[in-house]
């Protein structure tokens, strides 16, 4: 921002306002509000998309204070444009959580969407994401990594996900990313679906790679064919009761699980089988 403004000869004092300063924003609202201009700027990516600036801007908007978009690149669109992936439809899903289980939950959510899935990633992160995207979705998976867009060290690169993981496991990340990845294909015939048996075991493998119960649970009927349907908090609990008997070979709390059973989903039909094929295990 300093480079653009010294090439146009404009000076003008900044203010910092990023994840750690957002308390920054009531002073500069009022300010505003008193009369002066603000330009919200950015020095990588578009403002206010999966950026620090939406809450500037909710905050104007909710205080009645005009907020005029000036249109720019957008690294999102930019990279769907050159990815060679389905445009037609498509999700955006920016930064995945930090946090290990909210991120394996929100990869169970998208298991079977359809539509093209975009996410950013900083070069530091980039190596686990690609390992938890190729666990969740497979290795054949199409996706395109572009990095530093529009900028001098651009790289666009098609690919697979089990290519891209073996990629970086000897080539350091560097720049910050955009993964376009292929939506999931279209659901096979009924004939070649998931029998219970296999979604059960599809169950269990999850939780091996790190998905709570709940999400391994969701994820394998998903992935079977059947999105599940929690009609109520005690099917849900169940459903995690059964999938963590299945994982832990607890009898036990299988039985009290499937007695406590009120609405059977998918879902918890899988949950239920799983308990089942890890009992069946031991003897």
């Amino acid at each position: 921002t300093m480079k653009l403004l010294n090439f146009l000869g404009l000076k003008k004092p900044m203010v910092s306002y990023y994840e750690h300063a957002l308390q920054k924003g009531e002073g500069i609202l009022r300010r505003i509000e008193a009369g002066e201009s603000c330009a919200l700027c950015s020095d990588a990516g578009m403002p206010c998309v999966s950026d620090p600036g939406e809450v500037i801007v909710r905050d104007a908007l909710a205080r009645g204070i005009k907020v005029v978009p000036v249109p720019a690149a957008s690294a999102c669109v930019t990279a769907l444009a050159v990815s060679g992936q389905d445009t037609s439809r498509w999700v955006f899903e920016g930064f995945l959580p930090v946090n290990r289980k909210q991120k394996k939950e929100r990869l169970a959510e998208l298991l079977q969407e359809k539509r093209t899935t975009i996410f950013y990633e900083a070069p530091h992160k980039l190596r686990t994401t690609l390992d938890d995207l190729a666990n969740a979705f497979g290795a054949d998976r199409s996706i395109t990594l572009c990095r530093e867009l529009t900028k001098l060290h651009e790289d666009i690169w098609k690919t697979t996900l089990g290519e891209a993981v073996e990629h970086y496991k000897t080539n350091e990340p560097r720049g910050e990313y955009v993964l376009v990845m292929a939506g999931a294909p279209e659901t096979a015939d009924p004939e070649q679906e998931l029998t219970l048996e296999q979604a059960a075991q599809r169950a269990l493998e999850l939780t091996g790679q790190g998905f709570g119960p709940t999400a391994a649970a969701k994820a394998a009927a998903q992935v079977g064919g059947a999105a599940p349907q929690f009609k109520a908090v005690s099917s849900h609990d169940t459903l995690r009761a059964a999938v963590i008997a299945a994982h832990e070979k607890d009898s036990q709390h299988l039985d009290n699980a499937t007695k406590a059973l009120t609405t059977i989903s998918p879902a918890l039909r899988i949950a239920i089988a799983a308990a089942q094929v890890a009992g069946n295990a031991l003897h």
